[in-house]
């Protein structure tokens, strides 16, 4: 598998040797669609190395330290009175007419 280096240095070389080629054909210089993608691959590319950048300096950077819970009064819940079944409930109801 070929590096990026070697990649970008063929790019270049076919680059330089396509403008050769349309001097010696007559056209003066790249094509509309040829400067867009030029563009575009210098956007890509600029992108990406910033892209890589943020990654490396988040990997680089510590974690950051756990937040300690405040050790504070905790709130006790009133007692709750023991539940009554239905009919006992109605029972007692009866019983208070």
């Amino acid at each position: 598998m070929a590096n990026m280096s070697s990649i970008s240095i063929n790019k270049r070389a076919d680059d330089q040797f396509k403008k050769l080629t349309r001097i010696e054909d007559g056209h003066n210089g790249p094509t509309e669609y040829e400067v867009r993608a030029d563009a575009l691959s210098t956007k890509i590319a600029r992108l990406k190395a910033l892209r890589l950048a943020r990654d490396a300096a988040i990997l680089a950077a510590p974690p950051p330290a756990p937040v300690k819970k405040k050790a504070g009064k905790t709130k006790k819940r009133p007692a709750v009175a023991s539940a009554v079944s239905l009919s006992d409930w109605r029972k007692s109801r009866q019983a208070k007419s």
